[in-house]
C-alpha cells in the first residue's frame, strides 16, 4: 500500500473523508422551520437568543421581521441595540434547567395562521409568551411575540 505524502492525504483518504462528509451532512442539515407551528417555535427554547441571529431571518415575517431587521441595521451602525434580550424568555434572567423542566408549548393552527403559547416558570415565577406565526410557503413564520405576563410585544418596538 503506498502511504502519503507527509501533510497530503492519499486518495484513499480523501475519499473516505468526502465519503463521511456527503453521509453525515444530511444529518447537519435541518429544514428552517419544522412542519408544526409549535416546531417551529420549540427552537426559541433550546437555543436561546436564536431571535437575534441574522442568519435566522427566514423564521421570520413581517411585522417581527421588520423590527428584526432594523435591530440589526442599529447594531451595524454601532448605535446600540433596541431589544431587550432573551425575548423568548420574557427577558428575564432564567436557569435552563428550571426553564427544561417547566417549559409546556401548546398551539393552535387555523388555515394560514396560528397561535403558539410556550408557558415556563423563570427566576421562580410563571411567565407565558405568545407566539403568532403564519404560514408562507408551506412554512411556518413568526410574524409576532407577544408577553402575556409583562404585556409587551415585538411589533411595538421601535428600533430606529
Amino acid at each position: 500500500m503506498m502511504r502519503a505524502i507527509e501533510g497530503r492525504p492519499s486518495n484513499a483518504e480523501a475519499a473516505m473523508k468526502a465519503a463521511f462528509a456527503t453521509a453525515i451532512l444530511p444529518l447537519l442539515v435541518t429544514p428552517a422551520i419544522a412542519g408544526t407551528a409549535v416546531e417551529a417555535v420549540r427552537p426559541f427554547y433550546d437555543h436561546v437568543g436564536l431571535e437575534l441571529d441574522p442568519a435566522e431571518r427566514g423564521r421570520f415575517v413581517d411585522p417581527a421581521k421588520a423590527v428584526l431587521d432594523a435591530r440589526d441595521q442599529l447594531e451595524k451602525s454601532e448605535q446600540g441595540d433596541c431589544l431587550d434580550t432573551n425575548m423568548p424568555l420574557d427577558s428575564v434572567a432564567y436557569d435552563k434547567a428550571e426553564l427544561d423542566k417547566s417549559l409546556k408549548i401548546i398551539g393552535s393552527e387555523t388555515g394560514e395562521t396560528a397561535i403558539v403559547v410556550a408557558a415556563f416558570t423563570a427566576a421562580g415565577e410563571p411567565h407565558r409568551m405568545q407566539w403568532k406565526l403564519k404560514k408562507v410557503d408551506g412554512e411556518w413564520k413568526i410574524a409576532d411575540l407577544l408577553s402575556v405576563t409583562s404585556e409587551w410585544a415585538l411589533s411595538q418596538y421601535q428600533c430606529q
